[in-house]
């Protein structure tokens, strides 16, 4: 059986959109209809026509998708796929440390859970999160569950106070900076890209420090030809289609999240033949958590 061309059958008979995270493995971005960063894919889920949305990514992202468009049929094709950082915040807790600091602005990554998102005042990526916290009043700032992004944040706002929730990505504290200098040492002149997510010893090596979209943009954009890319590897795949001419080198350690690789062609197809794994959230839940992400768009644009 031809996988590809039955999903594109079963896909125009559903009315579905299939959007792939840059993580995912490469077949699975090149049957998507869009590739991008989980935010980016969640609003374009909002605003398609189409009813069923196949979300290629982790849960979160389905979830966040499933927040802004309530009314359509999320699917996530591995219910399998989740993300160990978003489950190391817990709703419980974020309570008791709200009533610790109760001047706190709650500021949550927008890899949380929706029950996280629930309690939190704004929600923020990793591109917009400076821009946004510019604009928040509060001298106090609890940042979840990203420590590693919270210090990258904090770093640039000496006049706040920031309470970091003790949370990692487990893909981006693999690297350690002897990985980075021997790849260095092997190609001098290569540009280093960092997402925030790594450690600070990373990102005080870094030539840029981006979001996913924001490193795959520099690469395409730079003079340069040669990067060591340090995020997860499924970014590779986006980087050559755009600079074919470019050479890219990732760090003597495998930067590879799963649970982004769990996702296959024939997931996909049994969830758009069979309409199984929809993601479901308790409506009041819902409505909480999307404040956090209406809030997103109105702290970002605020003074722009």
């Amino acid at each position: 059986m031809d996988l590809s061309a039955e999903i594109n059958k079963l896909k125009k008979e559903k009315d579905a959109l299939i959007l792939a995270h840059y993580y995912q493995i490469d077949e699975v971005q090149d049957i998507a209809d869009y590739v991008g960063d989980s935010y980016y894919l969640s609003e374009l889920a909002k605003n398609s026509s189409n009813k069923t949305i196949v979300f290629c990514g982790v849960k979160f992202m389905a979830e966040s998708a499933k927040i802004l468009s309530p009314e359509k049929r999320i699917i996530l094709p591995n219910p399998t796929a989740g993300c160990p950082m978003a489950d190391m915040a817990d709703a419980e807790k974020l309570t008791e440390l709200k009533k610790a600091h109760p001047a706190a602005a709650v500021v949550c990554y927008i890899n949380s859970n929706t029950d996280v998102k629930a309690l939190c005042d704004v929600c923020v990526t990793s591109s917009s999160a400076v821009d946004i916290i510019k604009n928040i009043p509060n001298k106090e700032i609890i940042f979840l569950p990203d420590k590693n992004l919270g210090e990258f944040i904090a770093e640039k706002f000496p006049d706040k106070t920031f309470y970091l929730w003790e949370g990692h990505c487990i893909t981006h504290v693999k690297v350690k900076k002897e990985n980075i200098l021997a790849a260095e040492e092997l190609k001098p002149n290569a540009k280093i890209l960092v997402h925030p997510e790594c450690e600070k010893e990373i990102r005080d090596i870094a030539d840029f420090i981006g979001s996913t979209g924001e490193i795959i943009k520099y690469t395409q954009t730079s003079s340069s030809d040669e990067f060591i890319i340090v995020t997860e590897s499924g970014v590779l795949h986006e980087m050559k289609k755009r600079s074919p001419h470019k050479h890219f080198y990732v760090p003597g350690v495998t930067m590879t999240c799963v649970n982004m690789k769990k996702t296959t062609l024939h997931d996909i197809y049994h969830s758009l033949k069979n309409g199984d794994n929809e993601i479901i959230i308790d409506e009041d839940i819902r409505k909480k958590a999307y404040k956090s992400l209406e809030n997103m768009h109105i702290l970002s644009k605020k003074g722009s």
